[in-house]
């Protein structure tokens, strides 16, 4: 079954509006309206979760359609009876609106490819009824009639093996919750203990924290033995571990700890186990995967998520612009009467959005790298957040490259807006050396300012035996600057010797 083109969060809310004259006019064929028909023949389906109402259209000849409705139940009979009431009636077709999960188990059904069905899921923001004209009857029948006359863009659906690896990928998520919940309620009762571990070692559930908390469990009071049950060397002093394990422990503390302990350890195995899993489903990708990890900030884990939330098959999203939109990624129109009122970006995947804001603020804390380089700039202007979204962005963008054209990413280095307009750069800088009292040569400014609104046209190479060091300080008009980078030539009387020899 062929996927529906992914449309951006832009092109909804332009369609929205032709989808509101419509909203007045429930049948714009029987009142002879001269539009044009996409399909002869579609279904609309109203979902809910113990019944599902359907509308089919069948265009007989000119604009009169022929209309049929039906109403399902939701069971795995009634499920195929529909299927079965689509193919007698030969529909090819067929949308709904994304309600919940309900409409998963309905596609299930009728995606297998031997049934042959176009499915398509809409937006509830595509088709939301006027207050007062709001059945489910007359929602099949809306939802069918923008189906066949193409007013319709449906959402993102992956194949079955990307939907599998997104609800591991998922459940990954939701157990790391649970544990870091688990983890921050051990952390509370050692503070009503008086016990700061967490304030002398970083992670308190580490190998060093999780052996002294075991410890404490098995009803060991004393700091000096406590202390001793650390593993490896840590940071803080042997005296101030002791004096943080200085507390008043008792048996209903230590019941809670071991109650805390025995979830940690049990969140501890299904992750290993899930992990194991998705590492078995993620074979197939794995080129994908290799690939994506050469990206800053993106790991094993989070190349896997990226791959289990758009896939492998960038052909659904036709530019990265609309990958971006769907993401929720990008900023938001919301203008009137000329003026824009806001930016705010639009609810997308919110897995996948997550998971790239993690990765921009890891970006952040890199060296040397092309990406931070570009956080800094924009949190210099804008502030953390939005640098944090707007590197979120560019490394979804990248991801769409190299999943759709097979390649690695190289890192252009942490100067490379410098070296992007390096007159830009000298600009600026000098002007942050007036700030703080340094002297500027003048001649240095004029030559720069010379340089910069001088015409774009290409310039003519410049002899190198006329280049004062090298060709790009010759077109600067200033003394090498990469002299002391450079090898020294050798001078032409050793040369003539060393070739007359």
């Amino acid at each position: 079954m062929a996927q529906r083109i992914v449309a951006s969060r832009r092109e909804v809310g332009e369609h929205v509006k032709e989808s509101r004259e419509l909203f007045r006019r429930p049948s714009l064929a029987a009142e002879g309206v001269n539009v044009n028909i996409l399909y002869r023949r579609c279904a609309g389906l109203d979902v809910h979760k113990k019944s599902i109402s359907a509308c089919l259209r069948n265009r007989v000849h000119g604009h009169k359609v022929d209309v049929k409705t039906a109403e399902f139940g939701t069971t795995t009979q009634e499920l195929e009876r529909l299927r079965d009431w689509l193919k007698e009636h030969r529909v090819k077709h067929v949308a709904m609106e994304s309600t919940g999960v309900y409409w998963i188990p309905v596609w299930n059904v009728l995606e297998l490819a031997r049934y042959g069905f176009d499915l398509m899921v809409v937006s509830p923001q595509q088709v939301r009824a006027l207050q007062g004209r709001k059945t489910d009857r007359i929602d099949a029948q809306r939802i069918a009639e923008f189906l066949q006359y193409g007013l319709l863009r449906g959402s993102f659906v992956p194949p079955r093996p990307i939907r599998e690896l997104r609800d591991l990928t998922r459940c990954r998520v939701h157990l790391q919750q649970d544990r870091n919940r688990v983890i921050n309620r051990i952390g509370r009762l050692l503070e009503t203990a008086n016990v700061k571990l967490g304030s002398v070692i970083s992670n308190i559930v580490g190998a060093s924290g999780l052996s002294i908390l075991q410890a404490v469990a098995r009803g060991i009071r004393d700091p000096e033995k406590l202390a001793g049950y650390k593993v490896g060397n840590l940071k803080c002093t042997h005296e101030e571990l002791v004096r943080a394990l200085d507390g008043r422990f008792n048996e209903h503390l230590r019941w809670l700890l071991r109650d805390l302990l025995d979830k940690l350890a049990y969140l501890d195995r299904k992750l290993a186990e899930l992990d194991a899993r998705t590492r078995e489903s993620m074979e197939p990708y794995m080129p994908v995967v290799r690939r994506l990890c050469t990206l800053p900030g993106v790991d094993y884990l989070a190349a896997c998520a990226m791959v289990a939330e758009i896939g492998v098959d960038m052909s659904v999203f036709p530019t990265a612009n609309h990958l971006a939109s769907w993401a929720g990624l990008c900023p938001g129109n919301h203008e009137s009467a000329g003026k824009r009122l806001s930016g705010r970006t639009r609810k997308g995947s919110r897995y996948l959005r997550r998971l790239l804001i993690q990765n921009a603020w890891g970006v952040a804390r890199r060296k040397n790298c092309g990406l931070t380089a570009v956080f800094y700039k924009i949190a210099s202007r804008r502030g953390m957040k939005k640098a944090a979204m707007a590197v979120a962005h560019k490394i979804l963008v990248i991801a769409y490259y190299i999943i759709r054209d097979a390649v690695e990413y190289k890192d252009p280095g942490g100067d490379y807006l410098d070296r992007r307009d390096p007159e830009r750069t000298a600009k600026r800088l000098l002007a942050r050396l007036e700030r703080i009292g340094f002297p500027v040569d003048p001649n240095l400014k004029a030559i720069l300012a010379t340089r910069r609104h001088r015409s774009k046209a290409p310039r003519p190479p410049i002899p190198l035996e006329q280049a004062s060091g090298c060709p790009q300080c010759a077109g600067w008009g200033i003394p090498c600057i990469h002299a002391r980078n450079q090898k020294r030539p050798p001078e032409s009387g050793a040369s003539n010797s060393e070739h007359s020899g």
